[in-house]
């Protein structure tokens, strides 16, 4: 059966999905050497989803560090609190991998956040805003197009929590492993995809509209 996606999701189509649910395993990393062995566990997995999480600010001229990177496989998510042991070195080995794909979204921007913690070179990294384009999905937030592609809801309601905490609730841990798990998810859903042409692209109506005036003014002028 074809997939049918759309141009634009609708927002207020994802209030009705079923929400998202992971059922694999969530680590907490709260040292160096607990860091250094999740590494290497993860550097032995085929492809990585990654995300961050900042303390939100509330105040003008309020900014805080990032607090937490998480990153995952298909069945375990790694929290790794920066706010608690900083980029220690095999974060560092991470981040500038060269061998497994780690994708992201927005990526860009969480690698501005963790460069204001400490240099380093950025390894290998996809960044699902630089493909999503190419299936002619327009969206570009993780909610919706998780939305589109495989009809789940993502909550965003942990977002604007205190990731700085000094234990991280159930339901912020839950909320960072699914970012950073659905992006593998769409990655490889994305990839089969864009190799397979088994979906069907549905303009929304404003496209449709301007598709039609356009037909409209190029008829006019010939």
């Amino acid at each position: 059966m074809r997939k049918i996606i759309y141009s634009k999701f609708d927002k207020k189509a994802i209030s009705l999905l079923p929400p998202v649910s992971f059922s694999g395993r969530i680590i907490t990393i709260l040292s160096e050497g607990e860091a250094e062995k999740a590494v290497d566990y993860l550097l032995s997995s085929k492809i990585l989803g990654v995300d961050t999480e900042t303390r939100p600010a509330f105040h003008k001229g309020e900014s805080h560090k990032v607090s937490l990177l998480q990153v995952a496989n298909h069945d375990t998510c790694f929290l790794f609190r920066l706010n608690r042991i900083g980029m220690c070195p095999p974060i560092i080995r991470l981040l500038e991998d060269t061998t497994v794909p780690k994708i992201g979204l927005s990526w860009h921007d969480d690698l501005l956040s963790l460069h204001r913690r400490t240099a380093f070179v950025p390894g290998f990294f996809i960044d699902l805003q630089d493909i999503v384009g190419l299936l002619g999905i327009k969206d570009m937030s993780l909610q919706k197009l998780y939305a589109n592609i495989f009809h789940e809801k993502i909550s965003k309601r942990q977002r604007l929590t205190n990731w700085d905490a000094d234990v991280l609730n159930e339901k912020q841990q839950v909320y960072a492993a699914i970012d950073a798990w659905a992006c593998v998810n769409l990655y490889e859903e994305i990839s089969r995809l864009m190799k397979t042409k088994d979906y069907d692209l549905i303009a929304n109506e404003e496209e449709k509209q301007d598709t039609d005036n356009n037909k409209i003014a190029l008829s006019s002028n010939s």
